[in-house]
């Protein structure tokens, strides 16, 4: 496999007044294309700030993050963004979709911002909802979508503009125990056909079963 992002010895610190506390320690791993890595361990271990630097969202303390051969960790914050925009599709559990748009339409707010045309976005859009299975809700609401559908519309908008990258925070975890599974099938299935190097953050059992790979975080920390 191709190493596409690296985690190389990274730290982070949140410091306010008197305390000090250490949320990442430490921490190397890679990402390649073509494979499902599964980031686990307690609820406060550290898993969603890691995710978060590894997307360009949070700054390291110390250390590197490589992606693509570039240092993003010493980019400067307005490069940021536009990194973001060419290499990451995130995905959260709450799915954050507009309630007022239909699925499509929450698909194209993204193709939008990646300079696709008006025309452009309606037919991409239809093609990444009918990749995620969910081509015939396109026009629904998401007041009227299921959700695993919902998930499912999240992923679509994760892969506008065809990103290497997706990082997913606790894609299962508002779903039950079937639909999460599907979720974690597409998702496997999207890293082996499309070759996406796909990161999530679960506390789900089942996904350990669906990852090529897991690592295991406890106190900021990976466990051997």
């Amino acid at each position: 496999m191709v190493n596409i992002l690296e985690v190389r010895d990274v730290t982070k610190i949140y410091e306010e007044g008197n305390t000090r506390v250490k949320a990442i320690d430490s921490v190397s791993l890679v990402l390649n294309k073509g494979e499902v890595l599964l980031i686990m361990g307690p609820s406060g271990s550290g898993k969603t700030t890691l995710l978060s630097m590894m997307g360009c969202i949070l700054s390291s303390t110390t250390g590197d993050i490589i992606l693509d051969d570039i240092v993003i960790s010493s980019l400067k914050e307005k490069l940021l963004p536009d990194i973001r925009r060419r290499y990451f599709g995130f995905v959260v559990q709450s799915f954050n979709l507009f309630p007022s748009l239909k699925a499509a339409e929450n698909v194209e707010v993204v193709l939008r911002l990646k300079n696709y045309n008006k025309q452009s976005m309606r037919s991409e859009a239809m093609n990444l909802l009918d990749k995620v299975g969910l081509g015939k809700r396109a026009d629904f609401f998401p007041r009227d979508l299921s959700g695993g559908e919902k998930q499912r519309v999240a992923f679509a908008r994760a892969l506008a503009g065809n990103p290497p990258i997706i990082l997913a925070d606790e894609p299962t975890a508002n779903l039950d125990s079937r639909t999460g599974r599907e979720v974690l099938e597409l998702l496997r299935r999207l890293a082996e056909e499309s070759e996406k190097a796909i990161a999530i953050v679960s506390h789900d059992p089942k996904a350990e079963a669906l990852a090529h790979r897991t690592v295991y975080i406890e106190d900021g920390r990976i466990k051997e």
